[in-house]
């Protein structure tokens, strides 16, 4: 889905995409010369790139990259000299501690935001507490979690009674999610709207899913007299009522 989303936003096609993206696993950075061993889902991955890279470190020193993500489950990933070394390369890196339960987890919020002297995009997969720094900046760690998207997607499908879901579908909803962070949200270092406000996501991701399969000729049921938005909220499942 990364991939696609480049692909639509640089308007190039998805193998070129795919180039900007690298994958590191337990035997090191993923290239072609690996390819035979390689599980089917790395090998669209698998760059021809005569690069010396077998941990994480050696690769991020080979490739700077701008955004780490981690999705591997391996705790204590994103060590300090990992931290370090993306604030080296990069002035505002994005790290993306993602593997969850929280003992899973590649560093914290703290860690991350510690290491890298406060200059971190950082998100997870699991809920971390606000951190106030040493020059007095408080950030607030955003939380990646596919609760964001996966209801409103779910009720956006039910309201048209869509007869498709598609990748369209679920980069409609990140975009929707993305433009619901506030500048407050930004200002304290959240890319990520409060978890408080789920349901008014969901109700916007909804709409954004309805008003797409109507346009697309997805829907089976007719389109809302009413706001779409507020036809949404109309029928979301209330468990106090």
């Amino acid at each position: 889905m990364i991939a696609y989303a480049i692909s639509k936003e640089a308007s190039i096609p998805i193998h070129e995409a795919r180039k900007q993206i690298y994958l590191v696993d337990s035997s090191g950075l993923v290239t072609k010369d690996r390819q035979d061993t390689l599980q089917h889902h790395k090998i669209p991955f698998a760059h021809d790139v005569k690069l010396e890279a077998s941990d994480l470190l050696s690769a991020i020193q080979q490739i700077k990259p701008s955004v780490l993500i981690g999705v591997s489950a391996v705790p204590n990933m994103f060590n300090e000299t990992i931290c370090k070394t993306m604030a080296q390369l990069q002035d505002q890196p994005v790290i993306f501690a993602l593997s969850n339960p929280t003992s899973k987890a590649e560093c914290t919020a703290s860690e991350a935001y510690r290491w890298t002297e406060g200059k971190c995009i950082f998100a997870s997969g699991s809920p971390f507490d606000p951190i106030t720094l040493p020059d007095g900046r408080r950030l607030v760690p955003g939380q990646g979690n596919n609760a964001y998207v996966f209801p409103g997607i779910g009720l956006g499908a039910l309201a048209a009674g869509s007869t498709k879901i598609d990748d369209d579908d679920m980069l409609i909803a990140a975009e929707t999610l993305a433009s619901l962070v506030t500048q407050e949200d930004l200002d304290v270092g959240s890319i990520y709207p409060p978890l408080t406000t789920l349901r008014d996501v969901s109700a916007h991701i909804a709409a954004a899913i309805v008003k797409r399969a109507h346009e697309k000729g997805f829907a089976t049921k007719p389109k809302p007299d009413d706001d779409i938005l507020t036809y949404v909220k109309s029928i979301m499942y209330n468990p106090l009522a």
